[in-house]
């Protein structure tokens, strides 16, 4: 027997459980990128990080000819460790920004901030709105010099705070306004 679709007659398709969900139904992303200059910023951080590992492996080599439980390659070569710090680091400067920009992500939805970050792995925060204790605009250095700033969110619990890092300062000057005037709202409501 079959339907009138022409299709076998059985019972009804039946809705797989919550419980099973598929990786389509996974978290989707926040809707805003944070600005094309974060990967400026990530890769200035990296090169300051390897500069300032590549300068330590460099002084260590001063001090590498009289060791004597070194092997005889190295004793002989002290600047080889400065370059296989470089060639350790160098890839992850290099690579991490584009891959951090594809992956931060921001929103703010009803009373949820939404953020994604990350580049080797994942995080994704969910700080409802009313439980958001302060909000704070900073800027570091490099940050000021390219115009951007991170948003960082307190609330009261056990993870500490948040933050979405690598906006633009008119977007973050905005969003830590907008979460300062709802928390607010939503805590006089509740009073």
């Amino acid at each position: 027997m079959s339907d009138l679709a022409g299709q076998p007659a059985g019972p009804p398709p039946q809705s797989p459980p919550a419980a099973r969900q598929t990786s389509r139904d996974a978290l989707r992303a926040p809707a805003h990128q944070v600005s094309r200059r974060a990967m400026t910023l990530w890769f200035l951080e990296g090169v300051m990080g390897l500069l300032f590992m590549v300068g330590g492996a460099a002084l260590l080599s001063l001090w590498v000819g009289s060791w004597s439980w070194l092997p005889d390659w190295l004793t002989a070569r002290p600047w080889l460790l400065p370059v296989a710090v470089a060639a350790v680091l160098l890839p992850p400067v290099i690579i991490e920004p584009p891959l951090r920009y594809a992956v931060h992500r921001w929103e703010l939805s009803g009373d949820i901030v939404y953020a994604r970050s990350g580049w080797l792995s994942r995080e994704w925060v969910f700080v409802p709105v009313g439980r958001i204790q302060t909000v704070d605009k900073t800027q570091g250095w490099f940050e000021r010099l390219l115009g951007l700033a991170t948003v960082e969110i307190r609330t009261a619990s056990y993870a500490g705070s948040s933050s979405i890092k690598g906006l633009d300062y008119e977007i973050a000057a905005r969003l830590a306004e907008d979460l300062s005037h709802r928390a607010q709202q939503l805590r006089d409501d509740a009073t």
